[in-house]
C-alpha cells in the first residue's frame, strides 16, 4: 500500500500532532488528546480522528491556547523550516498567546517568593494568623 496515498485522504489527529512539532512526542499529543486539551472544527476528539486540510485544530500547549488551520500532511516528522507548510496560526490566536506573554512578563514567576522553611519567630506569626482567622 501507498503511504502517500493514505495521507491524500487525511493523516491522524495524534500523528498529524506528532509530525508538526506541535508536540514532543506521539505519546503527549495523544494524551492531550484524550486529556480534551485538544478540539477539532469546535468538537472533541479522539486520536484517531482523520484530519483533512483546511480544519481547525484549537490545542492548550504549555498553559498556553493556540489556534490553527490545518495547510497540509506529511508522512513522517518534517524539519523545523518545513513546519509553515502544515499549518497556520490564526491571528485571533497569535494576538491572544501575544497578550498572555505580556501579561506573565509584567506579574513575574508565580509560586513562593520566600526562602525556605519558616523560623521560629514567622511559625508562630503564621499560627497567631491562622488562629485568627478561625475566631
Amino acid at each position: 500500500m501507498n503511504q502517500d496515498a493514505g495521507i491524500e485522504s487525511g493523516l491522524r489527529l495524534d500523528k498529524w500532532l506528532w509530525v508538526s512539532r506541535l508536540y514532543r512526542t506521539r505519546t503527549l499529543a495523544t494524551e492531550s488528546v484524550n486529556g480534551g486539551k485538544v478540539r477539532v472544527n469546535g468538537q472533541s476528539a479522539k486520536p484517531a480522528r482523520l484530519l483533512r486540510s483546511g480544519d481547525e485544530v484549537s490545542l492548550i500547549r504549555g498553559g498556553e491556547p493556540m489556534t490553527v488551520i490545518v495547510r497540509g500532511m506529511a508522512a513522517q516528522r518534517v524539519a523545523a523550516k518545513d513546519v509553515p507548510a502544515l499549518y497556520e496560526e490564526t491571528a485571533e490566536s497569535l494576538a491572544t498567546r501575544q497578550a498572555l506573554r505580556a501579561q506573565r512578563a509584567l506579574t513575574g514567576p508565580a509560586g513562593y517568593t520566600g526562602k525556605g522553611r519558616p523560623d521560629k519567630h514567622a511559625r508562630r506569626a503564621l499560627q497567631r494568623l491562622r488562629e485568627a482567622q478561625d475566631e
